[in-house]
């Protein structure tokens, strides 16, 4: 442990006492100025716009239009910067401004409607940068997207996008997995302000991840572990809240089928030099309480959440940037258990004992200071907290995982084209389980720590050629465990174990045309990368192998995306290719000689498809979206054998993974009157046997639809009605566990801002 730390500490004073150097060297500038108006199509100004000032360094300066459309950003060094700006619905031409000492200059930025907005994104470089300037498969749903849709929860606007199966085993909190581009369950890095929100070893259940307070989601498809280390094979999920921005506040109660009831409210805004953000959410329905196959009362379905989100910043101007983010949340769900399709006749009735609860703790600090106009320093820490309770038939238990993550980055502009960063983390995290015990037979934790070290270059070429580079070493050592005696198959003491990982990424995009030359625009991206998984608490503490490796991921996209009618349409086609090795499986006999370990790094799989998207908007307020999926999996054997751990044969699909997938969403907004009507589309799927999991069985497609109406009765008070599963269709997402049925949700909401 000691020589991590002193690792760490040795690379943050060499980053550190770099930077010092460059300060010393560099040349000090005194202050412009950036103000102007934003105008829509015919003229008028736009209030409430978001005006990003970006460097190589990425955002370094921002503002918000007032309620004539103006804005004024001061303080600014000397120097070149493109100007972006952030509006629902529209987009601007990409701008330029070169300002000298004390210059103030006027800029104004014209708006037109478009079917995809501007973003600047912190998921898909070290430095956050334009959506449009991504080579990587990144997707961002907005706040405006989640009003709109009435989205309550994170899985649920997750079905919008392309290469995503959300998976629901029932209704409302009930485990949900997101499976990316055919990866597993736990192949997705999830954030929240940046702060890790994964269990040990990357599982994750997205069920209770609601969107209260949420500003936007922002969603990389692909290996990104060159950026963010473990967890990220398949992808990742940032969630992002609100913070500064004008003064606001808003909140809402809706209830409906099945005892459903949510209340929220929420603030966000900025007061001089600090700013704020926060929410609060209660939710609660009483589940599925009707009658099983076998005739039996469901009692044991209903649903909890509490949730609590906040931060605090700070910012000097010119100077240092301070922010610090928290959240907790506490579920509680009944598990009555399989209730649903029954293939192999093994139901044994409703389970009216099981019950979990889930308490989550997060809070961290980040800190940005600017050397220079051209070097930047990030200082973050993070702590995370889960504990989670389990009462079943065969008694209570309890699990849990800690982390705590530190880290040092150095972001320079080397010129107007090119920028760098580089840096160190450390994380240390802990997993513990009841029924994870050491020689005394005493509840013992599973440690890992991870020293990491990354680098990336970036280069932008004439609005046209943005590449971006990147190479992330990291150093997992799993601390010593001790013997478990007492286990059904007992396992060996473990020492400390060392493994060391390399992970590049890459990502390049072209425009053929420039955007502000042609009504109609071709954008071409490429990506490839690589991702790690370390074991999980149960797969170190269930082997007698002391040194399972990280399970391994290789992927490839390439994709294209054509802009016409000035932006108001835009459609997109990904293809893609995965790879997964060195998967952690079960040896049994039927697997031979493949290992002489009980698990071990020996199975492999693979995926690949194509992603179509097409969006489009119109200037009296109607919007389609339309995203389609085609997925083709295979499991492929085991090293050293033509044979897979049975139920599956080689050349099997991956379980829960469909073969098409479609989601068509239409909408409309104009001042008094929001709706939208979609449709969500799912190939039959191959699925275990849900009671004991020892044979597949095909699970049925299906296709649901939804609709929800808003209509604001002053500027600040609405109500919202929808519909969900209107044609009252029955499915299951997971074999056995049936979703919800047709159901109504009616609300009020209230907003104010100044």
């Amino acid at each position: 442990m000691q020589s991590r730390l002193e690792r760490l500490a040795s690379a943050g004073r060499v980053i550190s006492l770099t930077s010092i150097v460059l300060f010393a060297l560099a040349r000090t500038a005194s202050a412009a100025t950036l103000a102007g108006s934003v105008t829509d199509p015919d003229g008028r100004g736009v209030a409430r716009a978001r005006i990003v000032v970006t460097t190589t360094l990425g955002a370094v300066a921002s503002g918000v239009t007032d309620e004539r459309g103006a804005y004024e950003i001061s303080n600014l060094p000397s120097g070149s910067y493109d100007v972006v700006v952030i509006a629902d619905g529209f987009q601007a031409d990409p701008a330029h401004v070169q300002l000298g000492p004390e210059d103030r200059r006027e800029l104004t930025l014209q708006l037109r409607v478009s079917a995809v907005s501007e973003s600047i994104v912190v998921t898909a470089a070290q430095t956050d940068v334009p959506l449009t300037r991504t080579g990587a498969a990144v997707s961002v749903i907005t706040e405006a997207d989640l009003r709109a849709g009435q989205i309550t929860t994170v899985p649920e606007a997750l079905r919008s996008l392309p290469g995503l199966t959300v998976v629901a085993s029932g209704g409302q909190g009930a485990i949900t997995s997101v499976f990316p581009r055919g990866g597993g369950s736990n192949y997705t890095l999830v954030l929240v302000d940046g702060i890790r929100a994964n269990s040990f070893g990357g599982g994750y259940d997205f069920g209770h991840l609601a969107t209260t307070a949420v500003e936007r989601i922002e969603v990389a498809r692909g290996a990104q572990s060159a950026m963010f280390g473990s967890d990220a094979l398949g992808g990742v999920v940032q969630v992002i809240t609100k913070r500064d921005g004008p003064p606001r506040a808003g909140g809402l109660i809706e209830g409906g089928s099945q005892g459903a009831f949510r209340g929220t409210a929420d603030t966000a805004g900025s007061n001089g030099a600090w700013s704020w953000g926060g929410g609060v959410e209660r939710a609660a329905s009483d589940g599925f309480t009707g009658t099983a196959a076998d005739g039996e009362t469901v009692s044991n379905d209903d649903d909890m959440l509490a949730r609590v989100t906040g931060s605090l910043g700070w910012r000097k101007p010119g100077g240092a940037d301070v922010l610090v983010s928290a959240n907790y949340s506490h579920d509680e769900r009944g598990f009555p258990g399989p209730f649903g399709s029954d293939p192999a006749g093994f139901y044994s009735g409703v389970n009216r004992v099981s019950r979990g609860t889930n308490d989550t703790g997060q809070i961290g600090g980040r800190v940005l200071h600017s050397w220079t106009p051209r070097i930047r320093q990030r200082i973050e820490a993070n702590f995370m907290d889960l504990s989670s309770e389990f009462a079943s038939q065969f008694g209570p238990s309890t699990s849990g995982s800690r982390r705590f993550d530190a880290r040092v980055q150095e972001d320079i502009a080397l010129n107007a084209a090119i920028g760098a960063s580089a840096g160190v983390e450390f994380v240390n995290e802990s997993g513990t389980s009841t029924y994870v015990t050491g020689t005394a037979g005493d509840e013992i934790p599973v440690e890992r720590g991870i020293f990491g070290a990354f680098v990336e270059g970036r280069f932008a070429r004439q609005d046209r050629l943005f590449l971006t580079a990147g190479l992330r070493f990291d150093h997992l050592s799993r601390h010593a465990l001790e013997a478990d005696p007492f286990a059904f198959q007992p396992r060996p003491a473990f020492p400390e174990q060392g493994v060391n990982s390399v992970n590049p990424r890459v990502a390049v995009t072209y425009l053929l045309t420039s955007p502000t030359e042609s009504k109609s625009a071709t954008r071409l991206r490429a990506s490839a990368g690589t991702g790690i998984r370390p074991p999980n608490v149960f797969e170190v503490a269930f082997t007698d192998n002391p040194d399972l490796q990280p399970e391994r991921s290789r992927n490839f996209d390439v994709g294209v995306e054509q802009s016409l009618l000035s932006g108001m349409l835009n459609l997109g086609a990904t293809g893609f290719f995965n790879r997964y090795d060195d998967l952690i499986v079960t040896v049994g006999r039927a697997l031979g000689g493949a290992s002489r370990y009980r698990s071990d790094n020996i199975s492999n799989a693979r995926a690949s498809g194509l992603e179509l998207s097409g969006d489009a908007r119109s200037p009296m307020g109607l919007s389609l979206h339309v995203a389609y999926t085609f997925l083709d999996t295979e499991i492929l054997e085991v090293d050293g054998t033509s044979a897979v751990p049975p139920p599956f044969k080689v050349g099997d699909p991956l379980i829960r993974r469909p073969r098409h997938q479609t989601v068509i969403h239409a909408g409309y907004g104009a001042r008094r009157l929001t709706g939208f009507a979609e449709v969500q589309q799912r190939s039959a799927t191959l699925d275990l046997e849900p009671n004991f999991a020892g044979s597949t069985y095909p699970n049925e497609g299906y296709a649901v639809f939804n609709a929800g109406v808003s209509v604001a009765l002053t500027r600040h008070f609405n109500v919202f009605v929808r519909g969900l599963n209107l044609t009252d269709r029955e499915y299951e997402e997971a074999l056995g566990y049936p979703a919800l049925r047709r159901s109504g949700i009616v609300g009020v909401r209230v907003a104010s801002s100044r």
